[in-house]
């Protein structure tokens, strides 16, 4: 079953709420090289991965494998520091597992974020893009399979990626005199980068920027019937438009570059949802 097994689930939210009582009203996906802005939540429990039953780690760099429960911007915020990846050899259930678990936690928004190359000409490295809508074209769906009780067969996706927490996002970033860009994230399944040809492909379909993850999480969120959003930080340009090799070492160290102002944007963004 691509999903996870909602007992698994269960389990693990009952490990994490034996932690932290308090349930988190908004949940946080940290991606590659992003996973510092977990250090803002004040009074925050931190629970390894290894110490939740089920949930997958990631072996990359950049993720820390620490799900982190505590306050920022006047919110109640439970944070994934890092994400499980197909291209690492998990299974859809795994991949979705995180996802699935702040759901089951309470969280009524989940905001994803991630490291990504990019593909618009206006997009240099270190550029914050809100992710308005996106391409799946990692050949994978976690919805796919028998369908669980309480769960709908067929999802609208016409807005997964919700128009109130995005304008909170523009408001949020006007307010700090922060560049947000905005586009549409091609999401593939890794681990190579892509080619320039692949590139081309994707410019022509309309992706502002691409990357190896996020969207199997906002599929499987938007089953739950949880709200989305989504954030890229510009880590590289890809292929074809980069004139050095691309590297994984790159893409960590733009995050870094670039974290003071994705830590701003992101805590103004959860008080503007507050508000």
């Amino acid at each position: 079953m691509p999903l996870p097994e909602p007992s698994a689930v269960a389990a693990a939210a009952v490990a994490v709420g034996q932690a932290a009582p308090v349930p988190p009203r908004i949940g946080l996906v940290l991606g590659s090289g992003l996973g510092d802005f977990a250090d803002q939540l004040s009074s925050a429990v931190r629970l390894p991965y290894s110490q939740i039953p089920s949930m997958p780690t990631s072996g990359v760099a950049g993720h820390a494998g620490v799900l982190h429960v505590g306050e920022v911007g006047g919110q109640r915020v439970a944070c994934l520091q890092g994400r499980a990846h197909a291209y690492e050899g998990h299974p859809d259930s795994s991949v979705v597992f995180g996802a699935c678990l702040l759901a089951e936690l309470g969280c009524e928004a989940v905001i994803l974020t991630n490291a990504a190359g990019g593909i618009d000409p206006k997009l240099r490295p270190g550029a914050l893009m809100l992710i308005t809508d996106h391409l799946n074209l990692t050949g994978r769906n976690p919805l796919i399979g028998p369908v669980q009780a309480g769960r709908e067969r067929f999802i609208d996706m016409t807005h997964a990626y919700d128009l109130q927490l995005c304008a909170a996002a523009r408001r949020a970033a006007a307010a700090k005199g922060i560049a947000l860009d905005e586009g549409v994230y091609a999401g593939l399944l890794g681990p190579n980068y892509e080619t320039p040809a692949e590139i081309r492909m994707l410019a022509a379909l309309g992706a502002s920027a691409v990357g190896m993850s996020t969207v199997l999480e906002v599929l499987a969120l938007r089953q739950l019937g949880v709200r989305v959003a989504a954030m890229s930080c510009v880590t590289n340009l890809a292929a074809g438009i980069s004139t050095t090799p691309l590297t994984h070492e790159e893409v960590q160290q733009t995050a870094a570059d670039a974290r003071e102002r994705f830590v701003e944007l992101l805590t103004a963004w959860l008080t503007e949802i507050g508000h």
